[in-house]
């Protein structure tokens, strides 16, 4: 489980490479994809030079990593717990009534990301997809989709729901629907929520995810 260890590097010198910026070792995803900054496990003084370099004075990132002292020119935004989970073998299922979203639903997709809070979307996010959501009467009402894909992992997120929907099971379907895209490529399900967010750490263990990793999101801003 090495690379869950440091999913974004992973990701971005790997098979998300086509959506990154770089600068040395310091990698970002393009900003309208993705808020995340990669660096090494142990990052030297030059690596963090490069990524203040790449990132740009007044712009705020995420790094997703064990906790690290944030260094000049760095500056604090917002640090909250983070908790890893791996899907178990055989969690994937297709779900009849989840569609293939695309980018002409980025607007409905955003909207229901801004209602629900489920972490960062931005207006190409899609592009790391697939993402995938139920409708009824026309309304996007849950969704779901493949945001970091490591070379043997794949992460599920966005999962959300319409607070007039909740209780019906959409976040498990989709859940399933979504990991059996991952699985489909070859690689392991896995995906974060929020060290505070009980419900969601409750529904992930009886699906039968394990916890693999504990970490931080840190949000800087160079200064």
């Amino acid at each position: 489980m090495r690379e869950l260890q440091n999913p974004t590097y992973d990701a971005l010198t790997g098979p998300h490479a086509q959506f990154a910026e770089s600068r040395g070792n310091a990698h970002r995803y393009l900003p309208e994809v993705a808020p995340f900054v990669g660096l090494p496990v142990d990052p030297t003084e030059q690596d963090w030079a490069d990524a203040a370099a790449l990132i740009g004075p007044g712009t705020t990132v995420a790094l997703m990593r064990p906790n690290f002292v944030v260094p000049e020119p760095f500056k604090l935004d917002q640090q909250f717990d983070l908790v890893q989970f791996v899907a178990p073998d055989g969690l994937g299922a297709a779900d009849d009534e989840a569609v293939v979203l695309t980018a002409d639903d980025v607007p409905e997709m955003i909207a229901l990301v801004a209602l629900t809070d489920p972490g960062p979307f931005r207006t190409r996010t899609i592009e790391l997809g697939p993402y995938l959501g139920i409708r009824r009467d026309g309304e996007l009402i849950a969704m779901a989709g493949v945001r970091q894909t490591l070379p043997s992992y794949g992460e599920i997120s966005a999962v959300c729901t319409h607070p007039d929907h909740r209780g019906q099971g959409l976040a498990r379907r989709l859940i399933q629907a979504v990991a059996a895209e991952i699985t489909a490529t070859g690689r392991t399900p896995f995906l974060h929520t929020g060290g505070t967010n009980v419900t969601a750490q409750r529904l992930y263990t009886a699906m039968g995810f394990t916890i693999s990793n504990r970490m931080h999101v840190t949000i800087v801003e160079v200064a």
